[in-house]
């Protein structure tokens, strides 16, 4: 589907508004520095879009014509997990965003399932289920049905999210699609991912689950993670040496499965760690 690895940053990198940059000029710029994918941030968004559709649909044109592929990143309010009032009101804000990532000509849109709480995770995974099946029901009504909804692997183990947990509910529901953090599920196992193996791993796993195409066409987040026994912590640039994991070794696992993901950098200077990875990738390429 996207056709060759793609990067770009989760949200506007600072450089670009120190310069003055508007939204429209995002794809340009991202362009100009080599880069093809964005991730819009949605996260602070409530129950409506907050951007006129017609600003919504003026960007999608922009990131169109500089070949920059768009995905966008909902609510962090969001808790399929959460009691009937807060069910009622994530549903809201998930279908928002959706309809966001629908005016832009956005293919995914990634999102947190949310927190366990008092829940057995079975428990938690039935209910998130047949919450996004009502969810997907509204969506199709309103006649969004090009939209992926992608829900993401997270870095704590308070949060629902394993990429067992993801790749059921991808299974299960119709118009869902995996969202693989890397980072966070480096941090989720304390640590795991080490060699090209480790990557392998989870690749063959979504294959043989979700299907070739979907493993191909992985959309990704990465960056380096620090981490404590309870999960996630904090995330760190590529150069920094003391963390993980390595983007190198994912690199090499994409080049044997010769696969062609969006790889979203989540480090804290975002553009220029997208930048980066698509050396490295290139750079192991041209061995």
């Amino acid at each position: 589907m996207y056709g060759r690895p793609r990067f770009g940053p989760a949200g506007v990198p600072p450089t670009f508004k120190v310069m003055g940059a508007k939204l429209f000029d995002v794809p340009r710029l991202l362009r100009e520095e080599g880069l093809d994918a964005f991730e819009y941030q949605a996260v602070r968004w409530g129950d409506k879009p907050q951007i006129k559709q017609a600003d919504a649909e003026k960007f999608g044109i922009e990131a169109k014509r500089n070949d920059v592929l768009v995905s966008l990143h909902a609510s962090y309010f969001i808790n399929l997990c959460g009691a009937k009032e807060v069910l009622e009101a994530s549903k809201k804000r998930l279908i928002a965003c959706v309809l966001a990532s629908k005016w832009m000509g956005s293919r995914i849109t990634v999102f947190h399932v949310g927190y366990y709480g008092e829940k057995p995770p079975k428990q938690a995974l039935e209910e998130c289920v047949k919450t996004l099946d009502e969810v997907i029901a509204e969506l199709r009504s309103l006649g969004v049905k090009d939209v992926w909804l992608g829900p993401e692997t997270m870095g704590k183990i308070s949060q629902f999210g394993s990429l067992e947990e993801i790749l059921s509910i991808c299974e299960r529901v119709e118009q869902t699609k995996p969202v693989i953090d890397w980072a966070h599920l480096h941090a989720r196992s304390l640590g795991r991912f080490k060699t090209v193996d480790d990557f392998r791993e989870v690749l063959v796993e979504v294959e043989n689950r979700l299907g070739g195409d979907v493993v191909k066409n992985l959309h990704c987040h990465f960056t380096k993670i620090e981490f404590t026994k309870s999960g996630e912590k904090r995330h760190h640039i590529l150069d920094e040496k003391l963390y993980g994991p390595d983007f190198e070794k994912l690199a090499e696992a994409i080049i044997e499965f010769k696969l062609a993901p969006v790889i979203i950098s989540e480090s804290p200077i975002l553009d220029l760690d997208a930048i980066k990875m698509k050396n490295i990738l290139n750079s192991l390429l041209k061995r």
